[in-house]
């Protein structure tokens, strides 16, 4: 009788000793499932209502609505009042010479965006008959665009579409933002099927999606390693990925902190968690021989608790860890923000460095043993509490650096950042093989493209619905992961 268990090395079945977690359960990789598949309304539950952004809303992760008022020659018309309105807000603006005046929008929906006409230059004033209000279909990911022409000779904007933004002039046509800034990286959203597909959003995507992959791996990882090493799903895990975002928002803006200072300190206080976190819960339960399913109850608790812990301290509002304009960067065919690239590149060095010291490192090798058979580690001299202490804080530490990339690459973030990539994680591990950090990797990246691409063909807001069907066809077909191992039991 076989089962699949995927942990990296060749298996041994000598028990634990009495202060380590008690045997793994022999299908442990279904009880992770149950709970994975348990999680995936809350994974796809709506945030709270944002407030509305400051006046240069950058649409990676959010839906943004603008306002350009120009002239005959396209020039931007600075000092004019408006009021962008709908699903439950209302928010004034003024529009600037220099900028694309856009703000946060609580969410997908219809907007109307309402000029006050007594703030038009007296030779730059509405043509007759021209309304001063506009409606636009705010969505994720975009730039719904209201454009309004102004002076002699105005008419409306002329007929093209960009990628990334909707425009809608003061008479309801679609039309693409002539003059205005572009945002970067994006693809038009709404029903994918009216979409005309080429080979450049498809490699387009394709890098948003490996972008998403690395900075997913990321947290992946370190969620694998402590599976890996005490047999535990660990469920607050998306919470330290909210958490090094909000601590890096709260040292740059709150505390003064420089960003090269704050993002420092930001990965140490991350990793402090993760001690504190083993050393007040996890090691007494370990030591009292808490089951592993009581311990993954625990685990929800803390993502419950927490959750509550980060509104309190950052509130329910989209925020910026870096202000900014996002600068798009094109490479091999690939247009990204300048950020995005960076956040890659600290990804792709940082996971090069995790093989590096699982492979080439005492410690390392001593993390797979302890993963392999803590018992068999134990008798060689190996302390397994110590290891496990050094997995949790570097779990909670590049949790925490995942988060302030996600946060930096994709404009902002919220409370529910780590609770919408939860159920992405547990995809990915399950994908690349539970316990292998080398699996998680892969499972990232291939869950990243996934999502990405789906969005090619679904509707965005169900991209992330792609993650959970792969879940289960994994589970159905190989349940091992693609790098998983069978081993016997019984």
């Amino acid at each position: 009788m076989t089962t699949d268990r995927p942990i990296p090395g060749s298996a041994h079945d000598a028990p634990r000793p009495h202060e380590q977690t008690p045997a793994r359960p022999r299908r442990g990789w279904r009880r992770l499932a149950t709970l994975a598949l348990a999680a995936a309304p809350l994974a796809f539950a709506s945030p709270a209502a944002a407030a509305p952004g400051d006046a240069n809303c950058t649409p990676d992760a959010v839906a943004c609505v603008a306002v350009l008022v120009l002239d005959a020659d396209n020039n931007r018309i600075p000092d004019v009042r408006a009021t962008i309105s709908g699903d439950g807000f209302s928010v004034d603006v003024v529009t600037s010479a220099d900028a694309v005046t856009s703000v946060e929008a609580p969410g997908p929906g219809e907007y109307t965006v309402t000029l006050d006409p007594a703030t038009l230059p007296a030779d730059k004033q509405l043509p007759a008959g021209a309304p001063s209000s506009a409606t636009v279909t705010g969505q994720v990911g975009s730039t719904a665009r209201a454009a309004f022409r102004v002076g002699e000779g105005a008419q409306a904007p002329e007929q093209t579409a960009t990628p990334s933004d909707t425009t809608t002039s003061a008479t309801g046509d679609n039309a693409g933002g002539s003059g205005a800034d572009e945002s970067v990286g994006q693809t038009p959203e709404g029903d994918a099927s009216t979409r005309d597909l080429t080979l450049g959003q498809v490699w387009q995507q394709v890098g948003s999606g490996l972008r998403f992959g690395l900075l997913l791996a990321l947290a992946s990882i370190g969620l694998n390693l402590v599976f890996g090493t005490t047999g535990l799903s660990n469920f607050a895990h998306g919470e330290q990925v909210t958490l090094g975002a909000a601590v890096a928002f709260l040292a740059i803006h709150s505390w003064g902190l420089a960003v090269w200072i704050a993002l420092p300190v930001t990965l140490v206080l991350c990793g402090a968690t993760g001690w504190l976190q083993d050393a007040a819960i996890w090691r007494p339960l370990r030591k009292r021989g808490t089951p592993v399913m009581q311990a993954m109850i625990v685990t929800i608790g803390l993502s419950i608790a927490l959750q509550f812990l980060i509104q309190m301290l950052i509130g329910g509002r989209s925020l910026r860890v870096i202000s900014g304009n996002p600068q798009p960067v094109h490479l091999a065919g690939i247009t990204l923000s300048r950020s995005s690239w960076i956040s890659m590149a600290i990804a792709a060095v940082c996971i090069a460095g995790i093989a590096w010291w699982l492979t080439r490192t005492r410690i390392g090798r001593a993390t797979r043993a302890v993963s392999d058979n803590p018992a068999l580690a134990a008798a060689t001299g190996i302390n397994p509490n110590t290891i496990i202490r050094v997995v949790w804080v570097m779990a909670t530490t590049f949790a925490g650096l995942s988060g302030i990339l996600v946060a930096i690459s994709f404009g902002s973030f919220n409370w529910s950042l780590g609770l919408q990539l939860l159920l992405l994680m547990f995809a990915a591990v399950t994908l690349g093989g539970l316990g292998t950090a080398f699996g998680a990797l892969v499972g990232s990246i291939l869950i990243g493209l996934v999502v990405e691409l789906s969005n090619l063909v679904i509707p965005s807001d169900l991209r992330y619905a792609s993650a959970l069907v792969i879940l289960i066809l994994v589970l159905l077909v190989r349940p091992q992961g693609i790098l998983g191992r069978r081993e016997r039991i019984g």
